[in-house]
């Protein structure tokens, strides 16, 4: 036994996520009654990474502004455009790739949307972004409402830069400590994975996915087209090298965990880990990580813009391409107040249909199909979502140091420095 969980604990962790999605797969399509209890697995999963990844965001943040010295350079401002150039154009991109590729949806669905309430307007979501702003900073970490804790950590870390050295040593020290409990988590992934998947199949079964290929495809092709096309072209017009070493590294380190563990936030360790591997400053990216997993969200702006228009393919509604322009920059908004909300992109599709006069009714029935596919649509967005976190941090900062004269290194530990 002690041997076999020796072999087990030397398996990489993808090795392990792979495994334990097999065993789930394979259990669900043979004996899903008596397998059921492992259900449970992917529950606790889920659940301890939603309970650790407010309070993870909070400290960090909070850490990183209490301890930056005046002076410091970062590369912020630009941080910021790129994750709102990046959350734009994926929206654009679906659009045209909607246009392209048009899909239709057998509506009819009036399951998977629970109680759940769309914003009625884009002048409701900014009223909400706002006010989640100046929300009860802990009813914000209890409801794990992320642009009201990134506030209150931001005001908190500001309030605490003139603190004595000690003070600032102890939150950082939480920090580390919640990092650290977050890896523990992510450690037990492969079981909760194989309960996550063996659920997904022995409720809605592989029919239910084959059903909606064809929207899938779309999704993920929209997604893949970001991440290989669109991203790269990004970099490499900021730091005038081959982007794609840098582009698969942190699909590989980061995009691949964010993928099963299907959480922003919680992918923020390994995303800062892979950070330091690349030697980017920490005074910056203890910043733009957290930031990133809260407002950069291009695969949020995809499912919005691409369900959206599978729900006028299906109505037969004709579509100018003004309007078309107006939902890629509304996906764009619309997505980077997702975070924190439940069903996250999914719920705000209904606003993108009011574009088009399409009955709140009908929209969420196209919420409803989000659900069923988002075992997978979801997996792809958070890959997505996290990686370019990394991947626009580090172009922000490579984009400095060429203009500075400094040779970059992109694959080679501690070169960059």
């Amino acid at each position: 036994m002690a041997s076999l969980l020796k072999k087990w604990t030397e398996l990489s962790l993808v090795k392990r996520i792979i495994i334990g999605l097999i065993i789930g797969i394979i259990l669900a399509n043979t004996i899903p009654n008596a397998a059921k209890p492992i259900s449970i697995f992917g529950s606790l999963f889920v659940g301890a990474l939603k309970a650790v990844a407010p309070i993870l965001v909070f400290f960090l943040v909070m850490s990183a502004i209490s301890q930056h010295k005046s002076g410091q350079k970062t590369n912020m401002k630009s941080i910021i455009v790129l994750y709102l150039l990046g959350t734009f154009l994926a929206g654009l991109v679906a659009v045209i790739a909607s246009f392209m590729f048009p899909v239709t949806l057998k509506l009819g669905l009036g399951t998977g949307t629970g109680n759940f309430s769309p914003p009625g307007g884009v002048t409701e979501v900014l009223k909400t972004l706002l006010m989640n702003i100046v929300d009860n900073p802990i009813k914000a970490l209890s409801n794990a409402n992320y642009i009201g804790i990134l506030a209150w950590a931001l005001l908190l870390g500001l309030a605490l830069k003139n603190a004595p050295e000690t003070t600032k040593i102890v939150i950082s020290n939480i920090a580390d400590a919640l990092s650290q409990i977050v890896k523990w988590v992510i450690n037990f992934a492969p079981f909760g994975i194989m309960g996550l998947v063996f659920n997904t199949i022995a409720v809605n079964g592989m029919a239910a996915l084959v059903n909606y290929a064809q929207l899938l495809v779309l999704l993920v092709g929209s997604m893949l087209f970001i991440a290989l096309v669109v991203n790269p072209i990004i970099a490499f017009i900021s730091i005038r090298q081959n982007p794609y070493p840098l582009v698969f590294k942190c699909l590989k380190d980061s995009g691949i965990t964010a993928f099963f563990t299907r959480s922003s936030a919680a992918n923020i360790p390994v995303n800062m880990a892979l950070c330091e591997e690349l030697g980017l400053d920490k005074d910056t990216y203890s910043v733009s990580i957290p930031l990133g997993a809260t407002i950069n969200m291009a695969g949020a702006a995809v499912t919005i813009s691409v369900l959206t228009l599978a729900a006028v393919n299906t109505l037969g509604i004709d579509v100018d391409i003004g309007t078309a322009l107006i939902l890629s920059l509304l996906s764009a908004v619309s997505a980077c107040g997702a975070s924190g909300v439940a069903g996250g992109s999914l719920l705000l599709i209904p606003l993108a249909c009011s574009l088009f006069g399409i009955p709140n009714d009908v929209a969420m029935q196209v919420v409803g199909v989000g659900f069923v596919v988002g075992v997978i649509q979801d997996s792809c967005e958070t890959a997505l979502n996290s990686s370019t976190d990394v991947l626009f941090t580090a172009v922000a900062e490579f984009a400095q140091w060429r203009k500075e004269g400094r040779k970059i290194s992109i694959l080679k530990k501690g070169k960059n420095k």
